[in-house]
């Protein structure tokens, strides 16, 4: 089965200035390095570009009045402060409207061809802007690609997705559009929201009264290094994503937990990060007949650490994995040392000791932090689920 791709120039449209975070160089950087290595013709890859999502398609998120805000603001240059829009995060800047759209339009394009049977997998890159909230824009994000790709296949007769988000940041806009529909597992493994933005996604939070248990939280500490955050991803996302059993897996790798990272607290490695995409992948297969959407997010070590993470996202989709000991090819190095001035890695990974962490049915430690967080988070979650807190 092909995997699709979706990828153009037109993407590098969503840009909020020289000055801000999200710059479109990281996912420019990304492609080439993607290409270089050979990743985009590898057998099986479909490279295709994104149209914009009309607007009956993106109030599968949105509020139409919001919408509106944010095209008039696209083409006048308005600010609507109550909206989100013209704020730091969130400055207005002209065809606005029009890049979240193609950002949209190629999330639900991808999700609708792996439900179809068209594609096995689907890499957004440009997506994961699980932010926004209906009627106004947050965190980088104008419009939610993925709550409009989730609800575009659940119309399509998906009866059960999960949706797994292991982006620094809580994915409070994703959780909040699925807060009380069974239909939809989010999972988000993130730094509590007491240290990080958008301080929301406590272990407490665990749905609506219809959807008990769907909404899933593991708030991590600040400083949460590969060993225990990928602890977390063991004893929590696999044995509830397996519980749950969906028809269809839908990703957000967002890269900020990386200790290079700018805008967060975690100490995540290139290494651990490739291992979670595995274990996603892995869940793919084995419990929703392989139907996986992955979609990029945050991520702001534009140089050192985003290329280099999605581009293994991109060749474990495309079910060639690229080893974390391989070279970062010489061309691409200096193309990138040119554009930042400084030099790049000389690896695929962050050469980093990579240990199996210890699987949840070795103990509890309660002298742990983490170890706290996941036991806290299963004794939430777990029971709604038929599955016991404290055993495998």
């Amino acid at each position: 089965m092909p995997t699709r791709v979706v990828w153009s120039p037109a993407l590098l449209g969503y840009d909020f200035g020289p000055e801000h975070p999200m710059a479109p160089l990281r996912l420019e950087m990304t492609f080439r390095l993607a290409e270089v290595l050979g990743v985009l013709d590898l057998p099986g890859v479909q490279v295709v570009s994104a149209d914009e999502a009309p607007d009956e398609v993106i109030a599968l998120a949105h509020d139409a009045d919001y919408i509106a805000a944010v095209r008039l603001a696209s083409t006048t240059g308005r600010l609507d402060l109550d909206r989100g829009l013209g704020t730091d995060d969130d400055p207005v800047f002209p065809g606005m409207h029009e890049a979240a759209a193609r950002v949209v339009g190629g999330g639900v394009a991808a999700a609708r061809a792996v439900w179809a049977g068209e594609v096995e997998h689907a890499v957004n890159l440009a997506g994961g802007m699980h932010h926004a909230m209906p009627g106004h824009a947050s965190g980088f994000c104008v419009y939610n690609d993925a709550v409009v790709a989730i609800r575009a296949v659940l119309a399509e007769g998906v009866e059960r997705v999960a949706y797994v988000d292991v982006d620094a940041h809580h994915g409070d806009g994703v959780e909040a559009a699925f807060w009380d529909d069974p239909r939809v597992l989010t999972v988000s493994v993130h730094e509590s929201g007491h240290t990080l933005f958008p301080g929301t996604g406590h272990t407490t939070d665990v749905g609506g009264p219809h959807a008990r248990g769907t909404a899933v939280n593991v708030a991590l500490p600040s400083g949460t290094r590969d060993v225990a955050w990928l602890r977390a991803i063991g004893a929590v996302v696999d044995p509830l994503v397996r519980a749950f059993a969906p028809q269809l897996i839908v990703s957000q790798h967002g890269c900020d937990a990386h200790g290079l990272d700018p805008l967060a607290n975690l100490a995540v490695s290139v290494d651990a990060q490739r291992r979670a995409m595995e274990i996603v992948h892995g869940l793919a297969h084995d419990v929703a007949g392989g139907r996986w959407v992955a979609l990029g997010g945050g991520g702001y070590a534009v140089a050192q650490v985003v290329p280099r993470i999605w581009t293994h996202l991109l060749a474990i989709a495309a079910h060639a994995p690229v080893e974390v000991s391989a070279a970062v090819p010489e061309a691409w190095r200096a193309e990138a040392a040119a554009v930042f001035g400084f030099p790049l890695p000389l690896v695929m990974g962050d050469g980093v000791p990579l240990p199996t962490p210890r699987p949840w049915s070795a103990g509890y430690d309660p002298a742990d932090d983490v170890d706290r967080i996941i036991l806290a988070t299963r004794q939430a979650v777990f029971p709604h689920h038929d599955l016991d807190p404290l055993y495998d």
